[in-house]
């Protein structure tokens, strides 16, 4: 019996991490998957993953309350994995949110297939762009990849060291937001310099209605931009790989 429960306590905490570091993660944690693809995902991956790693040493005699906070642990360390490639992954959204805002479509609403939210249609079609570039990459493999990195590094049972994590969250964030201005940069230049022009152009001819001008012309020198800046998204697909392999605590 103690046998049993030991083996069951090992799959259950490594269903735990699995199941929340899908929990967060771009792509698996929308609501266009259906659930039932979900779980049995996840299941699949469980059972895979309890045969090819060793039985965590810390489940054998464990009492319940042990049971439990080593079930928790597993949570949280499969939980800041995800938080982390999240975090990563706005960084598209991130810059066509900047973008919008210069082009004044930031109340144009749409609601976006993945997630079921609210979104601005510029950052959703970026986005779905670069999905589609993400998984033509083979990117899902990368998931796969860190958890497999995440059990030889920290075996289930380990107890997760909150401050490494918390960290790791925090520096995703910081060049999350680096990442995203870097690519909305030349956009916001070519803005800039539109102003300039419309500021001369409102000195020289006073009687023309710079208001009623500039709105068509930052939407179209926007839309520009984004076309010919394109290739910047394909350069930050690979570069999600090297981040991921240098913030992730695995």
């Amino acid at each position: 019996m103690p046998l049993v429960n030991e083996k069951l306590l090992g799959f259950v905490m490594v269903l735990t991490r699995i199941s929340a570091f899908f929990l967060v993660i771009p792509v698996f944690a929308w609501q266009s998957i259906p659930v039932t693809v979900k779980v049995a995902l996840v299941l699949l991956l469980a059972v895979f993953f309890s045969m090819v790693t060793p039985a965590p040493m810390a489940a054998k005699q464990a009492g319940v309350l042990e049971a439990v906070l080593l079930i928790v642990n597993e949570g949280t360390y499969g939980l800041a994995l995800g938080l982390v490639a999240a975090v990563l992954f706005a960084a598209v959204k991130f810059g066509a949110h900047i973008v919008e805002q210069e082009m004044g479509l930031t109340l144009a609403e749409i609601l976006d297939p993945l997630t079921g939210e609210g979104t601005a249609p510029l950052a959703s079609l970026l986005e779905m762009m670069f999905i589609i570039l993400f998984l033509s990459a083979n990117g899902h493999h990368l998931f796969l990849l860190t958890l497999s990195k995440s059990y030889e590094t920290f075996p289930a049972g380990s107890i997760p060291t909150i401050p490494v994590l918390t960290g790791e969250i925090i520096s995703a964030g910081s060049i999350m937001l680096m990442a995203g201005l870097r690519m909305a940069a030349p956009m916001l230049a070519a803005f800039l310099l539109l102003m300039v022009v419309l500021a001369v152009m409102a000195r020289v001819i006073p009687e023309m209605d710079i208001l009623f001008i500039s709105l068509p012309l930052s939407v179209g020198l926007g839309l520009l931009m984004v076309a010919a800046f394109l290739p910047l998204i394909n350069a930050f697909v690979s570069e999600f790989a090297g981040l991921m392999g240098k913030l992730l605590p695995v």
